[in-house]
């Protein structure tokens, strides 16, 4: 027997998302012909049946207030029959059948200081990580990086004037809730040295089996210091990923002095002309500075500037830096290679299966 799931009642997960799609939606679902992006931030999809669905897309500052928010459904109420969605990377999109809403909605958006674009060769909101705001590892912020890197590149949110689109991600510790694998410009904070134990409160705060089990790598041994039960960590092996700092406040790793950003490139979800791609080391390291980061905000904006200027049509980051090769990347954007762009880890290139595609051995 069949089970219709979007009428089930249950307490367990969210709620089958079927019942919030707007009716337009439902009447089409798997019919759809066509998609365009007539400007930007305006996407039109057309069903077989000669329907239309309008999306307007605005950006948010991701941290938003309870006002925003009833903007929004304010706004979805008097455009669009009370709909409207999130996407992947924070941006608001408004669900529209009236074309003659589309300006209107627009202009509203403008005046509230909501610009419009992100769709197509552009640059969409940047998706990132808690930042300095809520985690506890983060070796940098987020918000006020993303803040002062969307400020420098905003014309390229409204205009679709890239070789093809660019997706920027920040994560801020290399746990990397944040898409830092897999976007065209990869902003990740790093922490630059194993952590420091407490090793008088480390026994009367934290489970040593469960900090030694934490380590990925197997850094983290119990030890016997000064007469106290703890833990020693082995550098050379620690990556410093703060895990064993979640679970044992005792093993601080911020650092104030040492800790940084590093930016990397060349990461993608799409297939459309190549498989999945991983982002690679650009720039191990860049000071943090707030509350503006310069560094970091120069060093984007150069990528994002050499990018556009030498890349093909449709040619995505990765893309363009696997035709021209690393040596002309590195040449062109002016980035020094060190010793750190060296790849000695050998065995995922040959393990991981980045596609959709089935492989025989």
């Amino acid at each position: 027997m069949s089970v219709d799931m979007s009428k089930r009642k249950t307490d367990i997960g969210p709620p089958h998302h079927e019942q919030f799609l707007p009716p337009v939606i439902k009447a089409n679902y798997g019919k759809w012909k066509y998609h365009e992006n007539p400007k930007p931030g305006v996407l039109v999809h057309v069903g077989e049946t000669g329907d239309k669905l309008y999306s307007v897309r605005a950006a948010t500052p991701r941290l938003v207030s309870i006002e925003t928010l009833r903007l929004y459904a304010d706004l979805a109420d008097e455009f669009c029959d009370g709909y409207m969605r999130w996407t992947s990377r924070n941006n608001v999109e408004f669900l529209l059948t009236e074309e003659k809403n589309i300006e209107p909605l627009i202009g509203k958006l403008k005046a509230a200081g909501y610009p419009v674009g992100g769709t197509g060769a552009s640059i969409t909101n940047i998706v990132h990580t808690q930042g300095w705001v809520h985690c506890h590892s983060s070796a940098s912020d987020a918000s006020g990086v993303v803040k002062a890197v969307m400020d420098e590149l905003f014309p390229r949110f409204e205009n679709m004037d890239l070789p093809a689109k660019l997706r920027i991600a920040f994560a801020c510790c290399l746990n990397m809730c944040g898409a830092v694998h897999c976007s065209d410009i990869a902003i990740l904070a790093v922490h630059r040295h194993a952590p420091v134990v407490d090793h008088a409160n480390l026994n009367s705060q934290c489970e040593i089996p469960n900090v030694v089990a934490s380590c990925p790598t197997g850094a983290i041994r119990p030890a016997t210091v000064d007469g106290n039960q703890s833990v020693e960590v082995i550098d050379d092996q620690c990556m410093y990923c703060a895990n064993c700092f979640s679970v044992c406040p005792a093993m601080t790793l911020n650092d104030p002095d040492t800790d940084g950003i590093s930016i990397w490139v060349g990461g993608k979800l799409s297939q459309a002309r190549h498989v999945p791609m991983f982002s690679k080391l650009a720039i191990p390291y860049v000071p943090n500075n707030p509350p503006r980061w310069p560094e970091v905000v120069d060093a984007v904006k150069n990528l994002v500037e050499v990018y556009a200027k030498n890349a093909r049509k449709f040619e995505r980051m990765g893309e363009w830096i696997e035709r021209i090769g690393w040596p002309k990347f590195f040449d062109l954007t002016g980035i020094e290679f060190t010793k750190y762009h060296l790849d000695d880890f050998t065995h995922a290139g040959e393990s991981y299966n980045r596609s959709l595609h089935v492989r025989q051995r």
